[in-house]
């Protein structure tokens, strides 16, 4: 199938605007490979004593050689997230599983990773977009010892995996194998669960009874099963040829997960510099990759919260995109699945269905990805419309189902749920943002109300309970962008301006912060950029000043005149509050640092990343 023309004119335009950064990245990664060496040969005889003083004497003796490849083990595991429990394990098997390949594996370090399910609402949201920075470095400081020929990253969720991406592109020359852990099997319904929010939210239900939902749904071991950020995380990794084929949607403690997280252990070892294909993760990162990355979400309704990650990822490769490319790919890829919160299906369902295999082969067929990318098993991303299987004791790979499972939750390109991927940018007065629409009746895709100001998410919900938003209105919400407080999830408004919509009440939603990988059917504007905080628009937006939000026509006005507009003061806000507790004080540099939401809302100061 011919290329899609929208991708070809788009893939071009960013190959042009990167190709200084993109020139300078690669200059660098070339500057720090030595094929047909290990890593650890620069190393004096000092510092590799140190770097393996504590391993076994039969691993050492292999350390000792100069040619045996040595695999970094960079894991986000720890035992209070469902997602990365299962990740104990996997060094164990990394370990094996490389020795058994003619190389060695060390835990090269640990990532933090903290999970928006738990901080959700709560003052920790606070750090969690900074943690994403904060995994860039740890990976830097674990792959600093120059030990390594290529490394494996165990992670999953929200900032995560982009976290860990970044820490990888910038070691650009090591080749690198993303391993998952895999959704936990399927609990309660997920409208069962919203239903039950939205009761608790009108003062219906109690907390008990909250609770048992909740512990329903988030039940065992394994991501949560929504679509959100971390299962759109496992789905780019898959498009863009950083997971073995099929690898991002098998559940943990199952014989299919332990046999690809040691298959990803072998790969690793065939694309090191001494082995059969070397794959170094900066090159075969690109323009086409990214792009990749973009229409994967596109088709599948993925998380808003990429706008941010995958601007930050391709930053990190001196890849320049920007939300025009998002908002013009939008419009010519098709919508292939619905799965919960843009439909009721679970991941576990999707992939039943068919999964990434049959999404992959439908876009291939379409003309709507690049086919000619280098991916961890070679080049061309084909080999990415199969799944495994066990025949016996063997991992083997199979085409993906050539039919649906189920046309409720996953769809042929040929019959979309929609022609467009729903992710869409709005503009105007108030700056620009990005809106997901997908989950957005067409009924709810305009609205045009009054503004209703808060500088707190809480002082919206207190608002609600109190009865006073009981009519159309608009929610500007601001302040909440990466400089003013690290830009947390709003997603604690989502129950209580559904029930208002659901009353029959016109309502949006504007605002500098974040939403949510699980944004739904009420209509946001979110990441709006400016930011408050830098002198943005939406700080001069007074109560009960007519607010049009406007997916279909791609607008975002205030209806103020011009000339008062212009010479309207800008709101202040008191940010004390967010300077201090759960270890705010720790991160003032990354707020101070910040750049906008558009350019990928990071801290770093690398020339390659900065506007």
């Amino acid at each position: 199938m011919a290329l899609h023309p929208v991708l070809h004119s788009v893939t071009e335009r960013i190959i042009d605007r990167s190709r200084a950064r993109r020139t300078a990245y690669l200059a660098h990664l070339d500057a720090q490979i030595r094929q047909g060496r290990v890593e650890r040969s620069q190393l004096s005889c000092t510092n590799q004593a140190h770097a393996f003083a504590a391993m076994p004497d039969s691993i050492k003796i292999h350390l000792k050689e100069d040619r045996r490849a040595n695999l970094a083990i960079v894991s986000a595991y720890n035992d209070m997230l469902s997602a990365h429990q299962p990740l104990e394990a996997y060094p164990a098997w990394i370990k094996e599983a490389a020795l058994a390949a003619g190389a060695t594996a060390q835990f090269a370090g640990g990532v933090p990773a903290m999970c928006d399910g738990v901080t959700q609402g709560q003052p920790g949201m606070e750090l969690s977009l900074f943690s994403r920075d904060v995994i860039a470095m740890s990976t830097a400081v674990a792959l600093s010892h120059q030990m390594f020929d290529a490394a494996l990253y165990l992670g999953v969720c929200d900032k995560i995996v982009p976290g860990l991406l970044i820490g990888a592109l910038t070691f650009g020359h090591l080749p690198a194998v993303f391993v998952p852990a895999g959704p936990m099997t399927t609990g309660i319904a997920n409208d069962e669960k919203a239903k039950v929010r939205q009761l608790f939210a009108e003062g219906k239900v109690g907390r008990d009874a909250l609770l048992e939902s909740e512990c329903q749904s988030y039940h065992g071991p394994g991501t949560c099963t929504f679509y959100g950020t971390a299962n759109s995380n496992q789905m780019m990794m898959e498009i863009m040829g950083l997971h073995l084929p099929g690898t991002a949607f098998v559940t943990p403690g199952t014989p299919l997960r332990q046999a690809l997280t040691r298959e990803a252990a072998r790969q690793a070892v065939k694309i090191v510099a001494q082995g059969e294909h070397f794959t170094p993760v900066g090159r075969m990162i690109d323009e086409k990759s990214i792009v990749n990355a973009i229409v994967g979400l596109l088709a599948t309704g993925g998380s808003t919260n990429h706008t941010l990650h995958l601007v930050a990822i391709a930053r990190a490769a001196g890849i320049d995109i920007n939300w025009d490319d998002f908002d013009e790919l939008s419009a010519a890829v098709p919508l292939l699945t619905r799965v919960y919160p843009n439909g009721k299906a679970d991941v576990n369902h999707f992939h039943a269905a068919g999964g990434m295999g049959f999404v992959i082969r439908e876009l291939l067929s379409a003309g709507l990805l690049h086919e000619d990318v280098a991916t961890i098993v070679g080049k061309g991303l084909s080999a990415y419309a199969n799944e495994p299987w066990l025949d016996g004791a063997a991992l083997k790979w199979r085409p993906a189902p050539a039919l649906s499972g189920d046309l409720d939750v996953l769809r042929p390109a040929s019959d979309a749920f929609s022609p467009d991927g729903g992710l869409r940018v709005v503009s105007g007065n108030l700056g620009r943002a990005v809106i997901k629409v997908s989950a957005v009746k067409p009924e709810h895709r305009v609205v045009e109300a009054p503004a209703v100001v808060f500088h707190d998410q809480n002082d919206m919900l207190a608002a609600f309970k109190r009865g006073e938003l009981e009519r159309d209105f608009v929610a500007v919400i601001r302040f909440q962008g990466p400089r003013a407080n690290g830009m947390p999830e709003l997603h604690k408004l989502t129950p209580a301006l559904s029930i208002l919509q659901e009353r029959g009440f016109a309502v949006a939603l504007v605002t500098d912060g974040r939403m949510s990988g699980a944004s739904g059917k009420v209509p946001a504007a979110i990441h709006v950029s400016p930011e408050a905080v830098s002198g943005g628009a939406i700080g001069k937006v007074r109560d009960g000043d007519i607010v049009r939000l406007d997916a279909v026509a791609g607008t975002l006005e205030v209806k103020v005149p011009a000339e008062e507009w212009a010479q309207r003061d800008q709101a202040v806000a008191n940010l004390e509050h967010n300077q201090f507790g759960v270890g705010r004080e720790l991160f003032a540099v990354f707020r101070e640092s910040a750049n906008a939401a558009e350019a990928g809302a990071m801290s770093f100061h690398h020339p390659l990343w900065r506007e």
